[in-house]
């Protein structure tokens, strides 16, 4: 690949890969060598996604660690676990000591409690295991858990001139300078410092001096969720993490952000669905039936629901039969209309656009409901009139209509706030749970206020 081609998008090709599987057999390592160097870490991560385990390890094991320890971070995580199951301690120690702290802690966070010992033991650098130490005693959904112990960071004592000089020594081990952090003696963060500043400032100046106090900060047991909303709020590529007493632990960067977002949004597509666990397409069977059977016999209840509320209203309507041919659209409509509005108000939940009260929200959703409701049901009375002939049919239709995507809307709205409420994830309500329980309700209404206007 020449130079002109590294910044094009990585195209992964049967051709390059069976190049590859080829030098591997022929083990001339130098031919190979020379190959996966013209590529980023992520597209060789993407070329051993494809090969198998056996060439997968001998090109780990070929490349340098300083390479095969970011391979290792972008492979697929069920290749992960098999590569690192057939390495050693000592072999995943080394290209742990390549990686930032927090993608080591990652690393090490996949293995038995056993072998994460075992590995830990084999590292040399006494500090380097030790913030990952730290780092494995937080939760995975807490910013602890997130941070990376590497950062940039003075006290407001030094001077100007021996400031640079300690960020010089800092830099080498902090892959990516966001910013710089300003700490008083107790290692309090209390603000942080503008490169142009320290620039132009004069050599004798003090820190104290000149330094910004003005600082977002997340605590270290907050949710990495909330995490991600100060981030996204205030356009951070990275943020500070402190404790209770405002000690400076750490920084999260936005590539860990960025990895946060797609988890959350995976897990909400799930939810809505109706997957009630994490689970990919490469899953076993039994997995899968796992995660998608709970809504389905949901679902199945919901149906059995439907039938036994139809079958009560059977002799009532025996005569007006072509009312039931017009439950399918009814229950269809409370359904869509449901899900459409419990979508909008699960989105602003996560995204923390949610403004004013419950109240307001159900009124709003109420008029505009009832907006489309009218503008829907004018139509559909034109064609039951146009149709039938019989304008008490129609009226009957049209105004059950507009009643089902009233009520259809105002659950879709409450019931997240309602989820939110309780610790319970919104965007279960975007799923087969909204979609059932509107049916089943929409259907009731239905055949009620029929059963009302025709007078039987």
């Amino acid at each position: 690949m020449t130079t002109e081609n590294q910044n094009i998008q990585f195209q992964l090709t049967d051709e390059l890969i069976n190049q590859v599987v080829a030098l591997v057999a022929a083990k001339n390592d130098k031919a190979l060598q020379e190959v996966l160097s013209d590529f980023h870490y992520a597209d060789i991560a993407e070329i051993l996604d494809e090969t198998n385990l056996d060439d997968a390890i001998y090109i780990i094991k070929l490349l340098d660690s300083e390479t095969t320890s970011d391979i290792l971070m972008e492979l697929d995580e069920d290749i992960r676990e098999k590569v690192l199951e057939r390495l050693s301690a000592k072999e995943i120690a080394e290209e742990i000591e390549e990686l930032d702290t927090d993608d080591a802690a990652d690393i090490l966070a996949e293995l038995s409690e056993e072998r994460q010992e075992q590995v830990i033991n084999k590292i040399e650098d006494e500090e380097h295991k030790a913030e990952i130490e730290e780092l494995l005693t937080y939760d995975d959904n807490v910013a602890g858990g997130l941070m990376a112990k590497e950062l940039v960071k003075v006290y407001e004592t030094w001077t100007v001139a021996g400031c640079l000089r300690k960020i010089r020594g800092q830099a080498q081990e902090v892959k990516r300078v966001h910013s710089i952090y300003v700490v008083d003696k107790q290692e309090r963060l209390i603000g942080r410092l503008s490169l142009k500043d320290l620039i132009i400032a004069k050599s004798e100046q003090k820190i104290a001096e000149i330094f910004i106090s003005n600082v977002d900060s997340v605590n270290v047991i907050d949710d990495v969720e909330d995490v991600a909303k100060v981030m996204a709020k205030y356009d951070l590529e990275a943020i500070p993490v402190v404790d209770n007493h405002k000690t400076l632990l750490g920084r999260i960067t936005i590539d860990d952000i960025v990895d946060v977002i797609k988890e959350e949004a995976d897990k909400d597509y799930q939810l809505a669905a109706g997957i009630s666990q994490d689970v990919e397409a490469d899953d076993s069977i039994l997995e899968l039936t796992r995660a998608r059977l709970p809504w389905l016999f949901l679902g199945l209840l919901g149906g059995i629901g439907a039938f036994i509320i139809m079958e009560g209203f059977q002799e009532s309507f025996s005569q007006y039969a072509i009312l039931f041919f017009f439950t399918p659209l009814i229950a269809a409509m409370a359904g869509n209309v449901g899900v459409q509005s419990s979508a909008i108000i699960v989105q602003g939940l996560a995204n923390d656009d949610v403004r004013g009260s419950v109240n307001s929200r159900l009124i709003k959703e109420m008029l505009l409901a009832a907006l489309n409701g009218i503008i829907l049901a004018v139509f559909l009375f034109l064609f039951v009139w146009i149709y039938i002939k019989e304008i008490d049919k129609a009226i009957a239709i049209s105004v059950s209509l507009v009643a089902v995507i009233i009520i259809a809307g105002l659950i879709g709205t409450f019931v997240p706030f309602f989820l939110n409420k309780r610790g319970i994830d919104p965007a279960i309500a975007t799923g087969p749970f909204i979609t059932t329980s509107n049916d089943i309700l929409g259907i009731l209404l239905y055949f009620w206020i029929a059963k009302l206007i025709l007078g039987i």
